[in-house]
């Protein structure tokens, strides 16, 4: 029986994400599913799990790659460490053509690399079977009730990324004290919503309809969990309807704004393309009887769908006010501003727990149709390039951008 290598890439990009594919348990536990593999870890000196976890696993550390079939990463692999002629899983951020990653694309092309892209695995119905995104719903999530609790000085949480773990976030989640008649919504569902329906659960707080939380006042906190057909509308006045929405998103508009004066935070979860409406403008949020004064936007399209996510916050430092007048950041202490949390990388706040449960479904999905029978062509379908240094078909949108031609 040939012997498949996988090689655990160390992290290279710059800030560091302490985050892996794989904990040293799940690299032990695929040795003895598949008899075959045979893992090695690149040393690193930052990664969460150290490399005596691996050793302490059986599990084979190393300097270089150069011996491993297949490698695997997280995030973008530095340019410089690309090994040719191998094939490499990592977020590769260019299927939107970004312009950041062109060299990285083209590179991967010279060196006749097959670039799996965790963002295209997807099963046959289309639907993504991996990602970080519940644990960037549980975090975000964390962080908006953070937000409020520092926006309106009645209770402080320990900061997500000086937690142990997720153990320790939910023991935090006990400090939140919520005012009556605090309401809440919630956009988006997959996995980022889904998330942060785990952290909504932990809370004092009542779910209840979207037609409630505008029509009615509560002697208790509550929230509601918005369905598309609750932030958008058809132009015309017509029946919302989904099918349409996603093929001509063009056609319709927000009302989203009509929650504005009703609801204290908004936790954006859900996935925006810029095909579709804004969801909240500037003159949304300058409505007269305003309430809302925390936007914990998950989603975090800047300068996108929400006027008040300006920019992308960092973990050290989460949280920007936005002012409704000039559109431009400010303390966000001050009275009238909205305090918007905005982190791009909030997995990486719980590495730990963030690798585990990505493993988890990598070794769920991706790994069986990898190593061992693929009929629905998940590899094939997910394989941006080729061993011939091409894009393959499903990829071939993007040859301009890899030779640099556009933006």
């Amino acid at each position: 029986m040939k012997t498949t290598t996988i090689g655990i890439i160390k992290e290279g990009k710059v800030p560091p994400d302490f985050r892996v594919a794989l904990t040293p348990k799940q690299c032990k536990a695929i040795e003895l599913l598949y008899p075959e593999v045979k893992i090695q870890v690149q040393r690193s000196p930052i990664r969460t799990f150290t490399d005596e976890e691996y050793a302490a696993e059986g599990i084979m550390l190393v300097d270089s790659m150069e011996q491993c079939d297949i490698i695997i990463g997280v995030k973008e692999v530095n340019v410089t460490d690309l090994i040719p002629k191998k094939t490499f899983l990592f977020f590769s951020h260019t299927i939107k053509k970004q312009s950041y990653n062109q060299k990285l694309l083209r590179a991967i092309l010279d060196k006749n690399i097959r670039l799996i892209d965790y963002e295209v695995i997807k099963d046959k119905n289309n639907k993504r079977l991996i990602g970080f995104g519940r644990y960037a719903g549980i975090v975000g999530t964390y962080n908006g009730f953070l937000t409020w609790g520092l926006k309106n000085d009645s209770y402080t949480l320990k900061p997500a990324n000086q937690c142990a773990n997720r153990v320790e976030v939910e023991s935090e989640l006990k400090k939140v004290v919520l005012p009556a008649n605090f309401k809440c919504i919630l956009t988006g569902f997959g996995r980022v919503g889904h998330g942060a329906r785990e952290i909504m659960d932990l809370l004092p707080i009542k779910e209840v309809t979207p037609d409630e939380i505008l029509a009615n006042e509560f002697k208790e906190p509550v929230f509601a969990h918005l369905e598309l057909e609750d932030y958008y509308a058809p132009i015309d006045g017509s029946q919302f309807d989904k099918k349409e929405f996603y093929s001509n998103p063009e056609k319709y508009k927000s009302i989203l704004s009509r929650f504005v004066p009703k609801v204290d935070m908004y936790i954006p979860c859900h996935f925006w393309s810029n095909k579709s409406p804004i969801i909240l403008s500037q003159v949304d949020l300058q409505h007269a009887d305003r309430k809302l004064s925390v936007v914990a936007d998950i989603s975090c399209d800047i300068e996108g769908p929400i006027a008040s996510t300006i920019r992308s916050s960092k973990i050290s430092d989460p949280v920007f006010g936005y002012d409704l007048l000039s559109g431009n950041e400010v303390n966000y202490k001050n009275t009238g501003a909205i305090a918007v949390m905005a982190v791009d990388n909030l997995p990486c706040e719980l590495p730990k727990d963030a690798s585990e449960d990505f493993g988890n479904e990598l070794i769920k999905y991706v790994l069986p149709a990898l190593l061992r029978e693929d009929p629905d062509r998940i590899i094939d379908r997910a394989s941006e390039t080729n061993f011939a240094g091409e894009l393959t078909e499903g990829f071939a949108y993007l040859q301009e951008y890899a030779e640099g031609l556009i933006a």
